[in-house]
């Protein structure tokens, strides 16, 4: 242990370590049910997903702790299966195996772009005010998908006009009586006498008071709570069995598709630009989500040296560019570095030992998939909730003073959610930085990336 992971050079030991590990994964564990949960909305099995979540997250923390030597533990992002979720396949239209081999393109991006070191230059291309925005942005949208499926706030289909429109053979009486039951706005409060509004109420105010009272694990313990009073009021039912006696995969394993990225007649330019454009959120999204979380958790250790940069970074990187192309070959979304590494950190794991015990037990975790398939809607909708309330303080960091800055950070926040797109508000972000300085003759200050970037979008958006 001291060889491999320099435990003595570190001021650190064995015991120390694994308390560390034991606490990230306590703090990320809620991942388990929450991300087959989302992917299992777009026709995916939801026990496979969780085998493969678990096997994914394991790759990415074995690899980080191996190789790089640091306490940094890797699973698939809460976000980046919404987008894979309600983007790619509920919006855009792509079957869930096209969504995986869109996954599978990344991440071989993502191995090229740590290799060559490009990824650092994309990092630097990316507007400050944009690259605070976009977890804000994320932490919104998957807030509101979290209320949505539980049913605290209702999204109603369709204006008024609509319904006006498709009932215009009746008469007035009849198209009164049709207007009066037509929903009033687009977002509206749920019906809160619903046993599972109620429950996600409750998860998330225990949730939040956990975290206040610094409860570790917060999230998963609330996850427990509401669970377990939904199986005391009978809103669920208990398993069949409690531990798993087989770890098929077969529902997902290698099932992702290439010719689902194509029309029905084939290879076309505009299917092209179609993947070409997702492909790039998710570059974007998980290369700012790791990159930030990496440098967030790595001074909070004090991993930094005197100018600021992380040692080993690329083998850090490379982790999760890794985790996430076998992902896809397992069945699940993209893996991204966890900002809850930082619970692990502060309590004392200083080495990727602390990496390894969190691999360790997501494979342990595996075991337990059939209990965490009858985890209610409630309970993993109320993680979602909260999950975005922690992201949302990214904002602290934007400047607001010059519109330059705030007006694209301001389109990033308010499309991901109100397009249900995090690509979207990516790039009508980026494009609206663009535009508004080349209004003010800066275009020398754009960096080359953003441009490509902003012109790439444009092209998508006017061959809609």
């Amino acid at each position: 242990m001291n060889s491999v992971f320099r435990l003595a050079e570190n001021n650190t030991t064995v015991g120390r370590e694994v308390v560390a590990g034991l606490t990230t994964f306590s703090t990320m564990a809620y991942i388990v049910a929450v991300s087959p949960g989302l992917l299992s909305q777009a026709g995916m099995d939801f026990q496979a997903v969780a085998i493969a979540t678990c096997l994914a997250a394991a790759i990415g923390c074995l690899i980080t702790g191996l190789v790089a030597n640091y306490p940094f533990a890797q699973a698939p992002g809460i976000g980046l299966s919404a987008f894979f979720v309600y983007t790619v396949v509920l919006q855009a239209g792509y079957a869930w195996q096209g969504a995986l081999a869109i996954v599978f393109l990344s991440g071989l991006i993502f191995i090229a772009l740590t290799a060559t070191g490009a990824r650092a230059a994309i990092l630097e291309s990316i507007p400050d005010g944009v690259r605070h925005a976009i977890p804000a942005g994320i932490g919104l949208f998957i807030a509101l998908i979290g209320l949505n499926n539980a049913g605290v706030v209702d999204i109603n289909q369709g204006p008024i006009i609509d319904i006006l429109l498709a009932n215009a053979d009746k008469q007035p009486p009849e198209l009164i009586g049709v207007v009066n039951q037509a929903p009033t706005q687009v977002l509206q409060f749920g019906d809160f006498s619903d046993p599972t509004v109620f429950l996600t109420i409750f998860g998330v105010i225990l949730m939040v008071l956990l975290t206040e009272w610094g409860i570790a694990g917060a999230i998963l313990a609330g996850i427990g709570v509401v669970t377990a009073i939904s199986f005391i009021i009978g809103v669920s039912t208990w398993p069949d069995q409690v531990v798993a006696t087989s770890f098929d995969l077969s529902a997902t394993f290698l099932q992702l598709d290439f010719n689902a990225l194509w029309g029905a007649d084939g290879f076309e330019a505009a299917a092209l630009l179609d993947v070409l454009f997702i492909v790039i959120a998710f570059t974007m999204v998980d290369l700012l989500d790791t990159v930030g979380t990496l440098y967030g958790t790595a001074d909070k250790g004090g991993f930094l040296d005197k100018d600021g940069k992380l040692p080993r970074v690329n083998k850090a990187l490379m982790a999760d560019a890794v985790a996430t192309t076998t992902g896809a070959l397992l069945g699940t979304s993209t893996t991204t570095t966890y900002l809850e590494s930082g619970s692990g950190i502060a309590a004392g794991g200083k080495t990727g030992l602390t990496a390894v015990v969190v691999a360790g037990l997501f494979l342990l975790s595996m075991l337990f998939t059939p209990l965490v398939a009858v985890i209610p809607t409630s309970a993993t909708s109320a993680a979602l909730v909260m999950v975005g309330i922690l992201m949302i303080g990214s904002v602290r960091r934007i400047e607001f003073g010059e519109l330059e800055v705030t007006v694209p950070a301001f389109m990033v926040i308010v499309l991901m959610p109100f397009t249900y797109s995090i690509a979207n508000g990516i790039g009508v972000g980026i494009i609206t930085y663009v535009l508004i300085k080349l209004a003010k003759g800066e275009a020398r200050t754009v960096h080359p990336v953003a441009g490509l970037i902003a012109i790439l979008f444009v092209a998508r958006y006017s061959v809609l």
